[in-house]
């Protein structure tokens, strides 16, 4: 058995083995604003419920292990002591993975997931109209656990109101956990899907993708291609030039090349296949034919 004291290994390898160990764990979507008005929307795998009366919520923005700074979540809190905890199911979760780019202060996660701004009813933060389940949530206090990097920081949250969609609950008003189809995280690049086990996720690219506001109009809006496919498409630095565009084009079988009557939904429908199977360059590669 591998037996590890944590003072003698580094921390980036400490949390590695932990984040592996504690899975799947449930995901807070959190939502914040900053002083100046500002929105932000990040997720935490470091997150639990704790009393249901009062009904306490508590998440762990910890400080990043790379370079011990702090994330403009936890700034958020501290500044308004507001934030909307929205869970996570499956439609929406390469979209909740691309908003966790670390983007630059004052840039709208919002908008570079593709995700829509529903006003809450008691705090300031908006809601995250897809997610089935939004809790608006005082901060009650924030401890913190240390000031190194790696430190978490608990925000202890008390839910002052609480929305439910229709559509996963039962006749009797309680939720259907299979309906509800919710998604943790794990180690690595894995997460859980409740109802089906385990998969991956790339991690969001470091020098930071376009995000779903940078992709074509006729991508955005598409009649296909769905939450989680415009959350993968935005997870690239730079749309494929020309020349490889054309060059993928002609690998394709000849009643592609040929047709020049393809409609726009027949070639979402082929990028789509292409996203099924991870293969994010080619997709784009065909919607930019």
């Amino acid at each position: 058995m591998l037996s590890i004291d944590p003072k003698n290994v580094t921390v980036s390898k400490l949390h590695s083995y932990l984040l592996s160990a504690v899975a799947p764990r449930p995901i807070a979507f959190a939502s914040t604003i900053d002083k100046n008005g500002c929105p932000n929307l990040s997720p935490f795998s470091f997150f639990n419920v704790f009393s249901a009366n009062p009904p306490i919520l508590i998440f762990s923005p910890a400080r990043r292990v790379r370079n011990n700074t702090i994330k403009h979540t936890l700034q958020n809190v501290e500044e308004t002591g507001e934030v909307v905890i929205n869970v996570v199911n499956y439609d929406l979760v390469h979209q909740m993975s691309l908003s966790s780019t670390e983007y630059d202060t004052g840039v709208n996660e919002f908008d570079k997931a593709g995700l829509t701004m529903l006003k809450s009813d008691i705090v300031k933060p908006f809601r995250v109209a897809e997610s089935p389940i939004q809790m608006e949530c005082k901060v009650n206090d924030i401890v913190k656990l240390g000031t190194e990097g790696g430190a978490g920081n608990l925000v202890i949250c008390e839910v002052v109101k609480l929305h439910i969609n229709n559509a996963i609950l039962n006749e009797d008003e309680s939720i259907n956990q299979k309906k509800l189809d919710l998604v943790a995280r794990a180690g690595g690049s894995y997460y859980s899907r409740a109802s089906k086990g385990f998969f991956e996720i790339p991690k969001p690219i470091l020098t930071k993708g376009i995000g779903v506001d940078g992709l074509p109009g006729h991508v955005k809006n598409s009649e296909v291609l769905t939450g989680n496919n415009l959350g993968m498409l935005g997870n690239v630095e730079a749309l494929p030039d020309k020349e490889s565009v054309v060059a993928f084009i002609n690998t394709l079988d000849k009643k592609y090349t040929s047709d020049k009557n393809i409609t726009l939904v027949e070639k979402h429908k082929l990028a789509q296949n292409y996203l099924n199977l991870g293969d994010v360059d080619s997709a784009w590669k065909i919607l930019l034919s």
